[in-house]
């Protein structure tokens, strides 16, 4: 028996790893605009892999506002709250909150049953970078990165690779920096996020939701630091609004 759990386990995982080697859409991060651009771009029939640096899918969203667990959102986001059967309780003045337990799981349940594949515990550490255009991630699991053990790392090719890795926008970051691509921004570089403006970051997150340079991508947070939007904190409207906008953005570059 123990034999047969073991086989089962490893001939399951790489069987999703070596279907997965390439992908239409390589997404860095599972935060909340990842997982809703992963949910619409699998519904699309789009071959869509998440890969979460993190053991447990669902970004910033699980520990609600200083560990009280409960979030906000604008009802402008209503519709993708219903799409994606996640309950919310009205707030009044135009806003929902909702339980973050249940906000973080049911978005990561309900891409994976779009179809949408998730390799969690593993981080992209570079990127594929080909005549210009970026053309895959580099992966390498998180454990083994951070010991820092000199280990090669594998590829991922993909037609679109989207940064929602949050603050840090690390994607971005290595496209700009090591392979010296002038994104689409005022300056051409990343601008840096802003201190904290709710209705500015939430409105500015969906704005700066866009394509970058040819293949790459940005949503959620990374999109706001990329060009210089403001933070806005446990409210997660703009969150999910640019993850729709995103998926329609490469699902129409796909075409």
């Amino acid at each position: 028996m123990e034999e047969k759990i073991t086989k089962t386990i490893v001939q399951g995982y790489f069987k999703k790893l070596i279907d997965n080697l390439h992908v239409d859409v390589a997404i860095a991060g599972a935060g909340p605009s990842g997982l809703v651009a992963a949910y619409d771009l699998a519904k699309a029939g789009k071959k869509v892999a998440i890969f979460e640096r993190k053991l447990a899918p669902g970004g910033g969203t699980w520990g609600g506002g200083m560990l009280f667990n409960e979030v906000v959102v604008m009802e402008d986001s209503l519709d993708i709250l219903r799409d994606l059967s996640i309950s919310y309780k009205d707030a009044g003045d135009g806003y929902v909150s909702i339980d973050s337990v249940e906000f973080a799981s049911g978005l990561t349940f309900k891409a994976v049953q779009a179809g949408a594949v998730i390799f969690n515990s593993v981080s992209v550490t570079d990127i594929v970078f080909r005549q210009n255009t970026v053309s895959g991630v580099v992966i390498l699991w998180t454990t083994v990165e951070r010991l820092g053990m000199h280990v090669d790392p594998l590829v991922i090719t993909a037609k679109a690779v989207l940064d929602g890795t949050g603050h840090p926008s690390e994607i971005v970051n290595l496209a700009v920096k090591k392979a010296g691509i002038r994104i689409d921004t005022e300056t051409g570089d990343i601008m840096g996020e802003k201190p904290m403006w709710v209705e500015s970051g939430e409105a500015s997150t969906v704005e700066n939701t866009k394509r970058l340079c040819p293949g790459l991508y940005a949503s959620g947070m990374a999109a706001n630091n990329v060009s210089g939007g403001f933070r806005m904190g446990p409210i997660f409207g703009g969150m999910l609004m640019s993850g729709r906008k995103i998926a329609k953005i490469i699902l129409k570059d796909l075409q």
